[in-house]
């Protein structure tokens, strides 16, 4: 018996699966739009709002089928463009006649898409109706406009799609706020669970106590033989009835229970597999891939570089790996300020890594992957790599730290200075670069992920930023923790371990509290401290022999001891967000609701961290009154009198005093007057323009770090470089200027 032939696949079948897919599900909506278009305009033949939408609906299919390499799809589809916009223009118009024949032409095109899903040719001779169907001129009228059936008819009152007999839909659009309810629903039915297993263990103890009083009516049963034998009255006869009746209520009492403790099992045992495949199948159904929004950024790449005149190549990895919506949503905007950063900052000119023995062009890598628990993205470069002086110089400036406490921060923690809110250490700002906004918000994104940040950095080589970002993002895995009798959570994947410390044990290092673990020192400190509860005053600060429980924190590099009264339970909660009221709440990062009904505290490791580095610190003395209230001096150099008057009074409705000066001869005798706080200065006048003024400047050792910003029309780029290369603190283009900006960048520079 010869084996049947294989089925030959169609020249026009869609190789690629997924692009199969997206194109069968996007035809099946257009098609359906236009069969109910068809409807309406049999009874509504002169509505221009459904011409035009139909119109589109055509032009989508014609696009697609195009980009896709389907000609056929693609000419009838163009047909029909032809035909509604003749009517449009009024050359012809709507009559069952022509409706008839469009809706021919879609039955043909929904054979075509099948063919080019499927693979099984239909048979059409596109050609023949592609010659009979010309497209409408103005001369004609509907009856000269004839498009040929298929030449396979289907037979009458059949639908003309094929296997109708197996129709199935495979798949449906599901807006996302829908799934965003589900899941959360999920997470309700999580709790519901828990919820479930604490009922069971109540009956558990109504079990127990059962079984207690069984014992005891068994006992009671021996004493009232013993007084059997000795006596035979009535009232023993009515004891004996009592104590028979009573077991046999128990007895029935001991089977509801236990026939109710079995179906409870059974019940908490399903339920715990149906919410976890629920939970399951709603999180995949939120899956998308990483490269849904890595695709978005070559072109930035490309043209960033392009504009700061430097080469660089953008390498993507792992972008087929899948994550959750929420965290592609959240991360576009952080990754975008990561390469744009990398790019600005450590990317170097084609000619400085020549010099430094580096190919010219610079390499971006961005690589997603997936853990267990986790999504990590890492974006690193060949760049310069992070300045730590650098970041040193601005921690101070910016009052992030003090000197004292930079000495004592390792490489790692320093490192950790730029994600701090308006953190910069570029020395030259324009509008879109060196303001401090970036990477703080790259810090609030991936902590409202449940996230952490680490960076690693070489000097002269390059840096990488990785990102690690839970993947449930509607419940948590948290542990249980009292203090003052009260229930607080800690997401568990923050708690590196948890043990007893002995008082002995803790000693003093700068102020703080320290215990010594696997040789490195770590600072602890109470819960109730760091969350400015009261504490009992039965409860000393650290009471002489006892063990405390101590949770050792960890987040990156980072570790802390926190103690706490006791521990209660590890629980899966779901996360409820703050309100608009409460916003952002320090130490907080959401509530619950536990197994028991009570709210619980969602704690903030990494916010916890930081208060402990709060605390350690003094006081910084404040100046003296007069000082505090004496005002910051300008210097403002600029020719044109109405620039000039429009900057003054900008400048001193910020509270600064202003001094004025014709042109950068005057501008540069006025500083050497007296002391300013910066300079403000136009770069085009007489005698001596803003760039030569800034240079001039620059040659004073004691004028190295004033404030100068540049307030100019020139916008170009090769502008912006000589601003820098003269030694300018910032450049700011008039036909974008606003006081905002003005204002905003003295306060970052002064």
């Amino acid at each position: 018996m010869n084996p049947a032939p294989a089925l030959t696949k169609s020249s026009q079948y869609i190789q690629d699966e997924e692009l199969r897919t997206t194109f069968k599900i996007a035809c099946e909506e257009h098609l359906q739009k236009l069969d109910a278009g068809l409807l309406y305009l049999e009874k509504n033949p002169n509505d221009p709002r459904q011409i035009e939408a139909m119109l589109r609906e055509a032009h989508s299919i014609k696009g697609d089928a195009g980009m896709l390499g389907l000609p056929d799809i693609s000419t009838l589809a163009h047909q029909l463009e032809n035909i509604l916009n003749s009517v449009t223009k009024g050359e012809i118009s709507i009559t069952p006649n022509i409706c008839d024949q469009m809706s021919e032409v879609l039955d043909t095109i929904r054979q075509l898409v099948s063919e080019a899903v499927t693979g099984i040719p239909s048979n059409i001779n596109i050609a023949a109706i592609h010659h009979q169907a010309s497209p409408p001129a103005p001369p004609r009228t509907e009856e000269t406009i004839t498009l040929a059936p298929p030449p396979i008819q289907p037979e009458k009152n059949t639908p003309h799609h094929p296997n109708t007999d197996n129709y199935r839909i495979e798949s449906i659009r599901v807006e996302t706020r829908n799934l965003d309810a589900l899941m959360t629903l999920g997470g309700e039915l999580t709790v519901t669970k828990i919820r479930v297993a604490h009922r069971l263990s109540d009956l558990e103890n109504i079990v127990n106590l059962w079984e207690e009083w069984s014992r005891n009516v068994f006992i009671n049963r021996f004493t009232l033989d013993e007084i059997q034998r000795t006596t035979n009255t009535n009232a023993l006869k009515q004891v004996q009835n009592f104590h028979q009746s009573y077991e046999q209520h128990l007895e029935q009492l001991g089977l509801l229970v236990e026939s109710l403790k079995s179906s409870l099992y059974e019940d908490s045992t399903r339920l715990d597999v149906i919410s976890s495949e629920l939970e399951e199948g709603i999180r995949t159904l939120r899956l998308l891939p990483l490269s849904t929004i890595f695709n978005l950024f070559p072109r930035l790449v490309r043209d960033l570089a392009r504009q700061q005149e430097k080469q660089v190549e953008l390498i993507i990895e792992g972008g087929e790996t899948r994550a959750d919506k929420r965290i592609l949503e959240e991360m576009k905007d952080p990754l975008t300020h990561i390469l744009r950063n990398a790019i600005d900052h450590g990317i170097e000119l084609p000619a400085d890594r020549i010099a430094a023995g580096k190919s010219p062009i610079a390499t971006i890598r961005l690589h997603g992957y997936q853990t267990a628990n986790h999504i990590i993205l890492e974006i690193s470069d060949d760049g310069r790599g992070l300045d730590i002086e650098a970041i040193k110089r601005t921690a101070l400036k910016r009052g992030v730290c003090r000197e004292e406490e930079l000495a004592s921060l390792s490489d790692h923690q320093i490192h950790s200075l730029i994600f701090s809110p308006g953190f910069s250490t570029r020395t030259f700002v324009t509008e879109v670069s060196g303001r401090g906004v970036g990477l703080d918000v790259v810090r609030t994104n991936v902590e409202r992920l449940k996230g952490t940040i680490q960076v690693e950095s070489s000097p002269g080589k390059g840096c990488t930023l990785r990102l690690k970002l839970c993947t449930t993002l509607a419940t948590a895995h948290v542990l249980l923790v009292a203090v003052n009798n009260i229930p607080y959570a800690i997401p568990v994947e923050f708690v590196e371990m948890a043990r007893l410390l002995p008082v002995d044990d803790i000693f003093t290092i700068e102020g703080r509290d320290t215990m010594i673990l696997d040789n490195q020192a770590i600072s602890i400190a109470r819960l109730a401290d760091l969350l400015e509860l009261p504490t009992p005053a039965e409860s000393p600060l650290f009471s002489n022999n006892q063990n405390l429980s101590c949770i050792i924190l960890k987040i990156g590099q980072e570790r802390l001891g926190v103690i706490v009264d006791g521990l209660l339970d590890e629980q899966d909660v779901v996360l409820k967000s703050q309100s608009k009221l409460l916003q952002r709440v320090r130490n907080v990062s959401g509530t619950t609701i536990l197994g028991t009904g009570e709210v619980c505290v969602v704690l903030n490791p990494q916010d916890l961290i930081k208060s402990v580095q709060r605390q350690s610190r003094t006081i910084i003395p404040t100046l003296p009154t007069d000082t505090a209230k004496q005002k910051q001096v300008i210097l403002l150099v600029e020719d044109s009198i109405a620039t000039r008057t429009q900057e003054k009074r900008i400048l001193e409705s910020a509270g600064y005093e202003v001094i004025t000066a014709v042109d950068g001869l005057d501008g540069y005798t006025k500083l050497r007057e007296r002391r300013f706080d910066a300079v403000v200065s136009d770069i085009q006048m007489p005698n001596l323009d803003g760039l030569g003024l800034t240079q001039k400047i620059r040659q004073h050792k004691e004028y190295l770090e004033l404030p100068i910003i540049l307030v100019t029309s020139l916008a170009s780029d090769e502008d912006k470089r000589r601003g820098a290369s003269a030694g300018a603190s910032a450049y700011i283009t008039k036909n974008a200027f606003n006081q905002e900006v003005l204002i905003e960048t003295l306060k970052r520079l002064i």
